[in-house]
C-alpha cells in the first residue's frame, strides 16, 4: 500500500501539469497572429555581458572643427556656402574684397581648411570683416566623439578599450558601439562624475553634437548563460513570465513562470524556466497577457492538430469518454498516427486509473475479511 500511495504522489505532478497547461495557454485564430504583428527570439545560452548604464551626449571629436577667417581689413564681397553644406577641404567658401585702395579694391579667396559640414556661417555679403572674426565653421562628422559621465565610484571599472553600446534618443532603432578612447583626468566636482569618450564611427552622419546619449559599459563578460531578450519578460518584480510558442500546437502560446538573474541593456538572464531552443514572443507578448485563453480553445486544437477527441483541459479522451461522446468509432478511423505527447498523457492516464481501482480493492479486502 505503500508503494502504490507513493506512486500516486508522485504522479500528482503530471496532473497538475496537464491542468496548468490548460490554464495558460493562449490559442489563437491565424488573423490574430498576423494582427499583434508577433515577433520571437530563441532561448539560449550566449555570452552575457554585465554592464554599466551611463548618460551623456554627443561632440566634435577634437581636430575635427575648423574656423574660416579673414586676414585682412575689408568687407564681403561673396559668400558660397550655407548651413549643412557638404564641402571639401580647400573649397572656395568666401572671397573678401580688401580696404587697401584699387580700382577695382583687391580680392582674397577664403578656402576650407578641412572636408566637412558647414556648420555656421556668419556673414553676409557687404558685411564688413576683420581678422579677429569667425567668420565660418567647419565640422568633420565622419567620427564624433561619445561622452559618458561615469560615477566615480564606477569608473574603475573601466579600462581603455572597453566596448559600449550607444543610444540616441532622435535614432530609436539605431544602436552604435565603439570602444573606450580615454577617461578625464579631472572629476567634475558638482556632478561626482569622470567623463569617459568613445569615438564612434559616423558614416552616415547620422549622429550629431549636443544630442543626447544613453550608454552601456561592458565591463565584464561570462560565458554560457541562458538569456532572452528583455522584451519578452512580462509581469512585476514578483511573478515574472515569459510566453512561449507551444511544441505542440499550431497558433498556441504558452505562459512559462521564469526566474531572472542579471540584465543588461538588452538581455536577461534566465536562472529557471527556460530550456535552449524555446521560442519566446518578443513583439505582443504584453498582448498576450490580456488576451485569456485566446480565440480557440485548448480542446479544438487538440483534436485538430492529433485528428482525434480530447478533454477540454487537453487531456486524451477515455475509452469510456469517446463511447458516452459518440466518439469512439472516430477514434478507430480516418485519424492521424499518434505522436509520442499523445501516447504520454494517455498511457499516464490509463496507469493512473488502474492503480486507484487496485488501491480500491487492496482497501476493502482487510474489511470483506
Amino acid at each position: 500500500m505503500k508503494h502504490i500511495a507513493l506512486i500516486l504522489i508522485c504522479a500528482l505532478p503530471l496532473l497538475a501539469a496537464d491542468a496548468n497547461r490548460a490554464q495558460n495557454t493562449v490559442i489563437l485564430e491565424e488573423a490574430a497572429v498576423t494582427n499583434l504583428q508577433l515577433d520571437f527570439a530563441e532561448a539560449e545560452e550566449t555570452t552575457f555581458e554585465e554592464t554599466i548604464f551611463s548618460l551623456g551626449h554627443i561632440e566634435v571629436l577634437p581636430g575635427k572643427k575648423a574656423i574660416v577667417s579673414s586676414r585682412i581689413l575689408g568687407r564681403a564681397f561673396s559668400v558660397l556656402v550655407i548651413p549643412h553644406q557638404e564641402v571639401d577641404a580647400d573649397a572656395e567658401v568666401a572671397w573678401i574684397e580688401s580696404r587697401q585702395p584699387g580700382d577695382p579694391p583687391p580680392v582674397i579667396k577664403l578656402n576650407a581648411p578641412i572636408a566637412g559640414m558647414i556648420s555656421k556661417v556668419n556673414i553676409a555679403q557687404g558685411q564688413p570683416v576683420s581678422p579677429d572674426a569667425e567668420l565660418i565653421e567647419i565640422i568633420d562628422l565622419s567620427t564624433v566623439e561619445a561622452t559618458a559621465s561615469v560615477p566615480q565610484h564606477l569608473a574603475g571599472k573601466l579600462k581603455p578599450g572597453v566596448k559600449a553600446h550607444i543610444r540616441v534618443n532622435a535614432l530609436p532603432d539605431h544602436v552604435f558601439e565603439a570602444k573606450l578612447a580615454h577617461i578625464a583626468a579631472v572629476a567634475d566636482e558638482n556632478t561626482g562624475t569622470l567623463e569617459a569618450a568613445f569615438h564612434v564611427p559616423n558614416p552616415d552622419r547620422l549622429l550629431r553634437p549636443g544630442m543626447k546619449a544613453e550608454f552601456s559599459l561592458v565591463v565584464s563578460q561570462r560565458e554560457n548563460v541562458m538569456s532572452i531578450p528583455r522584451s519578452a519578460v512580462q509581469g512585476d518584480a514578483a511573478e515574472r513570465f515569459v510566453y512561449i510558442k507551444d511544441y505542440d500546437l499550431k497558433n498556441a502560446f504558452v505562459k512559462v513562470p521564469v526566474v531572472l538573474g542579471a540584465q543588461n541593456d538588452r538581455f536577461v538572464e534566465v536562472v529557471k524556466g527556460l530550456f535552449p531552443g524555446d521560442e519566446v514572443v518578443t513583439r505582443g507578448a504584453y498582448a498576450l497577457a490580456f488576451a485569456g485563453k485566446g480565440s480557440v480553445s485548448l480542446k479544438e486544437a487538440m483534436d485538430a492538430a492529433h485528428g482525434h477527441a480530447h478533454n477540454e483541459d487537453g487531456t486524451e479522451m477515455t475509452k469510456e469518454q469517446l463511447a458516452a461522446s459518440g466518439h469512439e468509432n472516430d477514434d478507430h478511423h480516418e485519424h492521424s498516427p499518434w505522436n509520442m505527447l499523445t501516447i504520454f498523457f494517455a498511457g499516464t492516464s490509463g496507469f493512473l486509473l488502474a492503480l486507484l481501482i487496485l488501491t480500491l480493492v487492496m482497501i476493502r479486502k482487510p474489511a470483506a475479511a
